[in-house]
Protein backbone atom coordinates (compact mmCIF):
# COMPACT_ATOMS: atom_id res chain seq x y z
CA UNK A 1 0.00 0.00 0.00
CA UNK A 2 2.54 2.63 0.75
CA UNK A 3 4.71 1.70 -1.93
CA UNK A 4 1.61 1.83 -4.46
CA UNK A 5 1.35 5.70 -3.24
CA UNK A 6 5.12 6.29 -3.57
CA UNK A 7 4.81 5.39 -6.82
CA UNK A 8 1.25 7.34 -7.72
CA UNK A 9 3.18 10.35 -6.01
CA UNK A 10 6.56 9.78 -8.37
CA UNK A 11 4.03 9.68 -11.37
CA UNK A 12 2.47 12.86 -10.97
CA UNK A 13 5.82 14.30 -10.67
CA UNK A 14 6.77 13.47 -13.29
CA UNK A 15 3.86 14.15 -15.20
CA UNK A 16 4.08 17.87 -13.97
CA UNK A 17 7.27 17.96 -14.75
CA UNK A 18 7.03 16.32 -18.37
CA UNK A 19 3.82 18.42 -18.88
CA UNK A 20 6.19 21.81 -17.56
CA UNK A 21 9.31 20.74 -20.17
CA UNK A 22 6.67 20.83 -23.29
CA UNK A 23 5.16 24.14 -22.00
CA UNK A 24 8.55 25.56 -22.14
CA UNK A 25 9.93 24.14 -25.27
CA UNK A 26 6.40 25.39 -26.84
CA UNK A 27 7.49 28.94 -25.33
CA UNK A 28 10.78 29.41 -26.38
CA UNK A 29 9.94 30.16 -30.42
CA UNK A 30 7.98 33.00 -29.11
CA UNK A 31 10.40 34.03 -26.00
CA UNK A 32 13.02 34.46 -28.71
CA UNK A 33 11.39 36.50 -31.39
CA UNK A 34 10.92 38.42 -28.37
CA UNK A 35 14.57 38.66 -27.38
CA UNK A 36 15.78 39.09 -30.94
CA UNK A 37 13.29 41.84 -31.50
CA UNK A 38 13.78 43.77 -28.43
CA UNK A 39 18.03 43.51 -28.56
CA UNK A 40 18.27 43.54 -32.57
CA UNK A 41 20.43 40.66 -32.53
CA UNK A 42 18.63 38.48 -34.97
CA UNK A 43 18.21 40.38 -38.58
CA UNK A 44 15.49 37.87 -39.32
CA UNK A 45 12.92 38.57 -36.57
CA UNK A 46 13.24 42.12 -37.66
CA UNK A 47 12.89 41.54 -41.53
CA UNK A 48 9.51 40.48 -40.79
CA UNK A 49 8.03 43.66 -39.36
CA UNK A 50 6.06 45.66 -41.93
CA UNK A 51 7.87 49.03 -42.47
CA UNK A 52 6.36 51.77 -44.14
CA UNK A 53 8.21 52.52 -47.29
CA UNK A 54 10.80 50.04 -47.23
CA UNK A 55 11.86 46.93 -49.34
CA UNK A 56 9.29 44.34 -47.82
CA UNK A 57 12.21 41.61 -45.77
CA UNK A 58 14.64 44.98 -45.46
CA UNK A 59 14.69 46.57 -41.76
CA UNK A 60 14.79 50.62 -42.22
CA UNK A 61 17.77 51.41 -40.51
CA UNK A 62 17.41 54.94 -38.95
CA UNK A 63 20.77 55.51 -38.60
CA UNK A 64 21.59 57.05 -41.76
CA UNK A 65 22.14 60.34 -42.39
CA UNK A 66 20.76 60.69 -45.90
CA UNK A 67 21.39 64.28 -45.71
CA UNK A 68 24.49 64.45 -46.42
CA UNK A 69 27.28 62.15 -49.03
CA UNK A 70 30.66 61.38 -48.91
CA UNK A 71 32.79 60.46 -51.01
CA UNK A 72 34.85 57.03 -50.31
CA UNK A 73 38.19 56.90 -52.45
CA UNK A 74 39.69 53.51 -52.79
CA UNK A 75 43.73 52.77 -52.91
CA UNK A 76 45.63 49.67 -52.91
CA UNK A 77 49.80 49.55 -52.42
CA UNK A 78 51.71 46.78 -52.68
CA UNK A 79 54.79 45.85 -51.29
CA UNK A 80 56.10 42.88 -53.26
CA UNK A 81 55.34 41.62 -56.66
CA UNK A 82 52.26 40.92 -57.33
CA UNK A 83 48.76 42.15 -58.44
CA UNK A 84 46.15 44.09 -55.55
CA UNK A 85 43.86 46.70 -56.31
CA UNK A 86 39.96 47.95 -55.59
CA UNK A 87 37.11 46.35 -57.93
CA UNK A 88 36.32 49.94 -57.93
CA UNK A 89 38.22 53.57 -57.41
CA UNK A 90 34.96 55.51 -55.60
CA UNK A 91 31.61 55.69 -54.46
CA UNK A 92 29.36 57.89 -52.55
CA UNK A 93 27.78 56.98 -49.46
CA UNK A 94 25.51 58.19 -47.03
CA UNK A 95 26.53 58.53 -42.89
CA UNK A 96 25.42 55.24 -41.01
CA UNK A 97 25.04 53.24 -44.28
CA UNK A 98 26.44 49.84 -44.04
CA UNK A 99 28.51 49.77 -47.83
CA UNK A 100 30.56 46.76 -49.37
CA UNK A 101 33.56 47.12 -51.73
CA UNK A 102 35.95 44.31 -53.01
CA UNK A 103 39.53 44.24 -53.30
CA UNK A 104 41.26 42.19 -55.54
CA UNK A 105 44.73 40.25 -55.20
CA UNK A 106 46.85 37.70 -57.14
CA UNK A 107 49.74 35.90 -56.06
CA UNK A 108 51.85 36.42 -59.53
CA UNK A 109 54.74 34.74 -57.90
CA UNK A 110 55.61 30.95 -58.46
CA UNK A 111 55.88 30.23 -54.85
CA UNK A 112 53.64 29.69 -52.11
CA UNK A 113 53.19 32.87 -49.61
CA UNK A 114 51.84 34.35 -46.77
CA UNK A 115 50.47 38.11 -46.71
CA UNK A 116 48.64 40.74 -44.64
CA UNK A 117 47.12 44.39 -45.30
CA UNK A 118 47.22 47.05 -42.74
CA UNK A 119 44.74 50.13 -43.30
CA UNK A 120 45.18 53.52 -43.25
CA UNK A 121 43.10 56.91 -43.28
CA UNK A 122 42.86 60.16 -45.05
CA UNK A 123 41.71 62.58 -43.59
CA UNK A 124 42.89 61.32 -39.96
CA UNK A 125 40.06 62.18 -38.06
CA UNK A 126 38.47 60.07 -40.27
CA UNK A 127 40.18 57.02 -38.68
CA UNK A 128 37.65 56.89 -35.27
CA UNK A 129 34.54 57.28 -37.58
CA UNK A 130 36.02 54.10 -39.92
CA UNK A 131 33.79 51.35 -38.88
CA UNK A 132 34.87 47.76 -40.45
CA UNK A 133 32.22 45.13 -39.78
CA UNK A 134 34.19 42.87 -42.15
CA UNK A 135 37.83 43.44 -43.47
CA UNK A 136 40.58 40.74 -45.13
CA UNK A 137 42.85 43.16 -42.89
CA UNK A 138 42.00 41.71 -40.07
CA UNK A 139 43.64 38.00 -41.35
CA UNK A 140 46.89 36.34 -42.69
CA UNK A 141 46.26 34.87 -45.98
CA UNK A 142 48.27 31.67 -47.70
CA UNK A 143 48.03 32.23 -51.33
CA UNK A 144 48.96 29.65 -53.77
CA UNK A 145 51.44 30.43 -57.02
CA UNK A 146 48.94 32.30 -59.21
CA UNK A 147 46.23 32.23 -56.77
CA UNK A 148 43.46 35.00 -57.10
CA UNK A 149 41.78 36.03 -54.58
CA UNK A 150 38.64 38.50 -54.01
CA UNK A 151 38.29 39.90 -50.70
CA UNK A 152 35.04 42.15 -49.51
CA UNK A 153 35.40 45.44 -46.73
CA UNK A 154 32.17 46.24 -45.23
CA UNK A 155 31.68 49.39 -43.88
CA UNK A 156 29.97 52.09 -42.52
CA UNK A 157 30.89 55.68 -41.60
CA UNK A 158 29.79 57.18 -38.23
CA UNK A 159 27.54 60.55 -38.58
CA UNK A 160 29.17 61.87 -35.82
CA UNK A 161 31.76 62.72 -38.19
CA UNK A 162 32.93 66.45 -39.16
CA UNK A 163 30.50 67.89 -41.95
CA UNK A 164 33.49 69.38 -43.07
CA UNK A 165 34.80 65.95 -43.79
CA UNK A 166 33.44 65.62 -47.36
CA UNK A 167 35.68 62.92 -48.84
CA UNK A 168 37.50 59.73 -47.28
CA UNK A 169 40.89 57.68 -48.70
CA UNK A 170 41.00 54.04 -47.36
CA UNK A 171 43.89 52.84 -48.30
CA UNK A 172 45.46 49.08 -47.77
CA UNK A 173 49.15 48.67 -48.26
CA UNK A 174 49.66 44.55 -48.81
CA UNK A 175 53.26 43.20 -47.68
CA UNK A 176 54.67 39.98 -47.01
CA UNK A 177 54.13 38.22 -44.06
CA UNK A 178 57.75 37.29 -42.52
CA UNK A 179 59.27 40.65 -44.06
CA UNK A 180 59.78 43.87 -42.45
CA UNK A 181 56.25 45.61 -41.68
CA UNK A 182 56.19 48.97 -43.80
CA UNK A 183 54.67 52.02 -42.16
CA UNK A 184 51.35 53.00 -42.98
CA UNK A 185 51.43 55.11 -46.17
CA UNK A 186 50.51 58.80 -45.19
CA UNK A 187 48.23 61.02 -47.03
CA UNK A 188 49.96 63.12 -49.48
CA UNK A 189 48.79 66.83 -50.67
CA UNK A 190 47.93 67.11 -54.42
CA UNK A 191 50.74 69.24 -56.17
CA UNK A 192 49.77 73.29 -56.35
CA UNK A 193 49.32 74.18 -59.99
CA UNK A 194 51.23 76.63 -61.38
CA UNK A 195 50.48 80.42 -61.15
CA UNK A 196 47.76 79.31 -58.21
CA UNK A 197 47.37 81.94 -55.30
CA UNK A 198 49.52 84.70 -57.65
CA UNK A 199 48.10 87.59 -57.91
Amino acid sequence: MFLQRENLRMVRKLAVIAVGMFAFGYALVPMYKAICEMTGINILALGEQAIPGAKPGVPANTQVDTSRTITVEFDANSRGPWEFKPAQRSLQVHPGELTTVVYEFQNTQNRRMAAQAIPSYAPQQATAHFNKLECFCFNQYTLEPGEKKSWPVVFYIDPKLSKDVTTITLSYTFFEVGGKTPAAPVAVAPPAVAGEGQS
